[in-house]
């Protein structure tokens, strides 16, 4: 399927690179591209954590939580190594985070190279992330655009910024080699 030809499920359409959204105030080209930067080191990170997911056989994708220019927390998908269907990558990263900062509201930023299944956006949800920035489109499972929009749902209690697309060609690729080296007997 190509996304640019809306072949995504229930006719969506690809939205493009990256959306930023401009504001009134002086410097907010400044801001924006620090913040598009920022987006790329920490997207780096959790496609590391990807790639060690893959490595050890679970599907790869990573995830990576912030607060203010620190790194919280770090997570993996850990399914198949931990006999866990919870042990997705958000929920690994959201765990230990809430763990460092002392509370379950986490509040921070969070980064992952999928985008969130719907046990993962309310999670996101729940957790009270203020921004998810997500990599590639997740066809299948998708609930922040794709399939449902829980991450934005105006009947819930929280509702989370969305960045789309950091990164995206390099954590779809991951996916993509990962499934085709499973269908061929490859993977781990």
């Amino acid at each position: 399927m190509d996304p640019q030809q809306g072949g995504w499920p229930g006719g969506l359409r690809w939205r493009g690179p990256p959306q930023r959204v401009a504001r009134r105030g002086a410097g907010l080209a400044a801001v924006t591209t620090k913040m598009f930067e920022a987006d790329e080191i920490y997207m780096r990170k959790a496609l590391a954590l990807a790639r060690e997911a893959g490595e050890a056989g679970d599907v790869p994708v990573g995830a990576v939580v912030t607060s203010g220019d620190r790194v919280l927390a770090g997570g993996q998908n850990r399914r198949q190594r931990d006999g866990d269907p919870t042990a997705h990558a958000e929920v690994e990263a959201l765990r230990q985070a809430s763990r460092i900062v002392g509370n379950w509201r986490v509040e921070g930023v969070l980064y992952v190279t999928q985008e969130p299944c719907p046990m993962c956006s309310g999670a996101i949800v729940n957790a009270r992330v203020s921004r998810l920035v997500y990599g590639c489109p997740n066809p299948k499972a998708g609930a922040v655009d794709t399939l449902f929009s829980i991450a934005t749902d105006p009947r819930l209690n929280h509702r989370v910024e969305i960045v789309r697309g950091v990164l995206a060609d390099e954590a779809a690729s991951l996916l993509r080699d990962f499934f085709a080296a499973l269908r061929a007997g490859d993977a781990k």
